[in-house]
């Protein structure tokens, strides 16, 4: 069976390192999966989430922004961020996307207007990755 491996790279540490059969990417001009054998590619990441198949099994990522690079046979993701379903706490982001919705109310302030459209854009990303886990639960 042809398998790739997959990098998955934030500033901070590597969060994954493995071989899998597909990934499926965020990309400015849409969603894009690489394959096996797939023809060299760099390409931008936007924030969404990566859909990872290994085997049976379909892992998800939320990303921030970052790159892509694959020959085919290594796919390596540099984000600034990634984390899988298990690190969102649901009270947490419920909570951020408040005080966000009252910043915007409230702010005059450019910089802190687009900090909260950061934030409520991000929490969007984490309410889809939660209820994909949901589904699969089911």
């Amino acid at each position: 069976m042809n398998l790739l491996r997959l990098k998955v790279i934030t500033p901070r540490k590597i969060v994954i390192d493995k071989q899998v059969n597909s990934v499926t990417v965020p990309t400015a001009d849409g969603e894009i999966t690489i394959l096996p054998h797939h023809t060299h590619l760099f390409s931008l990441l936007i924030e969404g989430i990566v859909k990872i198949k290994s085997g049976e099994s379909e892992d998800d990522l939320a990303i921030g922004g970052g790159y892509l690079e694959t020959n085919g046979e290594t796919v390596t993701v540099l984000v600034s961020r990634a984390y899988g379903q298990n690190e969102i706490d649901k009270n947490l982001t419920d909570k951020a996307v408040e005080e966000a919705k009252h910043i915007l109310s409230k702010s005059t302030d450019e910089k802190e207007r687009a900090e909260a459209m950061t934030i409520i854009r991000r929490s969007v990303i984490d309410s889809r990755l939660m209820k994909r886990r949901k589904s699969r639960l089911i």
